[in-house]
């Protein structure tokens, strides 16, 4: 069962400085499809129904929660699945490909040379030959539909949080932040805090996906790239440590790939004034998230 929409909720916190934040919950969207991964993902399967596919392909890493979120997809909504993963296997399976393995997805392995070139009709005419015809998902699910459902995020969320201003989300394609940019409209600003090091690319990315989905970029947004902790599925002491505050201060543990880069930035930015004063700031929580105790907050819907 879906949770759409997903609740916000309010924190107090001691350093926010006179600016109001609040958590957008799409973690609770669903416990197999959370977060953005369901936002991107709707369109996709509605489209993939409408073509007549029954097998859904799609590209990751070894940690990708979009190959898991996939599988899982498939799993509740009737499709096979195939995930191309990019290097060697391992086995055992780490717990992200595990979940998919018990969801029944097929797992395929490509060298990073050969994953480079995953957009090559050569190696999607010799996957079509491996597991017959199948609705291709980018990695990461990033595409127009993604953005569209990204934009329909951002218009629930301005229903439930009228005034709010600013609203920040994590970065690994740029699709969520090109969507939620597109749904604000011009009065509201959009922060994407990259977790890629070396992610300056991500803009063209984002304004990329912005034109595929509306026709035109806007200008409402923006990447910050000094989060990243040593780059993708990659984390620090420092990071542990605030991750471990954080769920001291609110009761909430927040996946280390995503949401902790994202909340360690967003305070950053909150302290060295980068987030004016006054504002009211909405983070989006896009990945899974252990809830330790009923946070002492305000549910907003």
């Amino acid at each position: 069962m879906l949770t759409v929409p997903s609740p916000v909720v309010e924190l107090s916190d001691d350093r926010l400085r006179g600016i109001r934040l609040l958590l957008k919950r799409d973690d609770l969207i669903h416990p197999d499809i959370p977060g953005n991964k369901w936002r991107k993902l709707a369109g996709n399967l509605a489209a993939a129904a409408e073509q007549g596919s029954r097998t859904l392909l799609t590209f990751g890493g070894a940690y990708s929660n979009h190959i898991a979120a996939t599988a899982a997809a498939g799993w509740h909504f009737g499709f096979d699945t195939v995930g191309v993963i990019r290097g060697e296997q391992h086995l055992p399976l780490n717990p992200v490909l595990a979940r998919a393995v018990e969801h029944g997805m097929r797992l395929t392995y490509l060298d990073r040379t050969r994953y480079r070139a995953k957009h090559d009709p050569a190696l999607l005419a010799e996957l079509t030959a491996e597991f017959g015809p199948f609705y291709l998902l980018p990695e990461g699910g990033s595409n127009a539909l993604a953005a569209e459902g990204c934009a329909r995020l951002a218009a629930e969320l301005v229903e439930q949080v009228s005034d709010v201003d600013v609203v920040c989300c994590p970065v690994g394609t740029g699709a969520t932040l090109a969507g939620i940019a597109g749904g604000l409209g011009t009065n509201r600003r959009a922060v994407g805090i990259s977790v890629l090091k070396g992610g300056g690319f991500l803009a063209d990315d984002v304004e990329a996906l912005q034109r595929s989905t509306f026709g035109h970029a806007t200008t409402n947004w923006l990447v910050a790239d000094e989060f990243h902790f040593g780059g993708y599925a990659r984390r620090t002491p420092e990071l542990d440590t605030y991750i471990d505050d954080f769920a001291t201060r609110h009761g909430l543990v927040l996946d280390w790939v995503y949401v902790a880069k994202m909340m360690y930035g967003l305070f950053t930015m909150i302290a060295d004034g980068r987030i004016p004063a006054g504002s009211t700031v909405v983070a989006v929580i896009t990945g899974r998230c252990e809830d330790l105790a009923r946070p002492q907050s305000d549910l907003l819907g």
